[in-house]
């Protein structure tokens, strides 16, 4: 039998989260008969638990966020964080945005460079919803969501800013100017959980700005930008709507993007343990996916009953297979709330890309449920 893991309470006075974390199993719990299956627990005293309820569905959520801790390291005390700081250092006007260069202090000695995007004729007289635009893997970083890149359909941030969003795109760590992010150094166990971190403090940065509605947040990524977008949506209740594109599927599903690459990095789930994500998956659970403390659609599931929308290519390396699979569980889970619309997934042929399509229907679900209506924002 494994031994348990005794994690104890955080509260976050910033977010208004507060996260019971239980004694758990080192796996994630699944239903009888249904691998997979999301609507079942183990409690603190060993005895399986069916989830029937939303009420059950919390206490299952609070497992899910205490096993991604496990492979990730535990979330800072936000409370300890201080209020975030900007500096705006400059601006490029275009003829449907401005785009400025902020520094965001995140927590002392801690410092995430980001583009803030507003969109061109905001009369003010109505807040903005806003997006927070995580990016792809790539040396540019957050250029890559302003369209520098070799690879189209990588712009979303300028686009939803040009389609009337205010949009904040940060550096995630390791990239852009934050290429030389030093990980054996900081106060974090992995990369994804300094992320975590940064993008729940961008959300402090969004809802205190006069012109950002904090009511309607979203955030969206691709690839990278697409795991974290799921990452930080199961900690921040204040994201209301979460786009992942070729980000995720069930960890037994995943297969590298190259033979080369899984053997580099020590085997088919290799490139998972990384330092920019979660080493802990090699250094305490030895790549082996039977031993991870959480999944990748139990993530998912952890933020229903908020609206997510997935695009998973058929021949991604993300395989559709198991993103299928997965929002049949999510699904469930999002029936306990009565709003199984709010899961959609799409699965357009192709590999590891966000097509313009995809996007458009991505940019409509955002506009659904953030509420974007031009003529309340723009003077035509």
């Amino acid at each position: 039998m494994r031994p348990k893991i005794i994690v104890i309470l955080l509260l976050s006075t910033l977010t208004g989260i507060c996260f019971g974390f239980y004694a758990v199993e080192a796996k994630a719990d699944n239903d009888p008969g249904k691998k997979y299956g999301l609507l079942s627990y183990t409690d603190s005293d060993g005895k399986k638990k069916t989830v029937k309820t939303r009420k059950d569905w919390e206490k299952k959520r609070s497992r899910i966020l205490s096993g991604m801790q496990q492979a990730m390291g535990r979330l800072p005390d936000l409370s300890a964080a201080g209020p975030v700081t900007a500096v705006f250092s400059d601006s490029l006007v275009t003829d449907k945005y401005t785009r400025y260069s902020v520094l965001l202090t995140v927590a002392p000695g801690e410092t995430v460079p980001a583009y803030y995007y507003l969109p061109s004729g905001y009369s003010g007289k109505k807040p903005l919803p806003a997006i927070l635009a995580l990016h792809p893997t790539g040396e540019a970083g957050k250029g890559l969501v302003d369209g520098l890149s070799t690879r189209p359909n990588r712009a979303y941030g300028k686009e939803l800013a040009e389609r009337g969003y205010a949009v904040l795109a940060p550096d995630f760590p390791g990239y852009g100017e934050l290429k030389d992010y030093d990980f054996s150094s900081d106060r974090y166990e992995s990369g994804s959980m300094k992320g975590i971190f940064n993008h729940i403090r961008c959300v402090d940065f969004l809802v205190a700005r006069p012109e950002v509605d904090p009511r309607n947040i979203g955030v969206i990524g691709h690839s990278l930008g697409g795991y974290n977008a799921i990452f930080v949506g199961a900690f921040e209740p204040r994201i209301k709507v979460v786009i992942s594109s070729s980000g995720w599927t069930i960890f037994d599903f995943y297969r590298p993007w190259s033979e080369e690459g899984a053997r580099r990095h020590g085997g088919r789930l290799g490139p998972w343990a990384q330092e920019v994500h979660m080493p802990l998956l090699r250094d305490q659970y030895h790549l082996d996916g039977d031993l991870f403390p959480f999944d990748l659609h139990e993530a998912v599931a952890a933020i229903a009953p908020r609206a997510f929308f997935s695009n998973s290519p058929r021949e991604d390396y993300f395989s559709a297979e198991g993103v299928k699979v997965g929002m049949e569980s999510i699904k469930e889970v999002y029936k306990l709330y009565g709003v199984t619309e709010k899961a959609r997934a799409v699965y357009p042929e192709g590999g590891h890309d966000f097509p313009t399509e995809q996007r458009t229907a991505a940019y409509r679900f955002l506009d659904s449920e953030l509420g974007l209506s031009p003529n309340d924002h723009f003077i035509e």
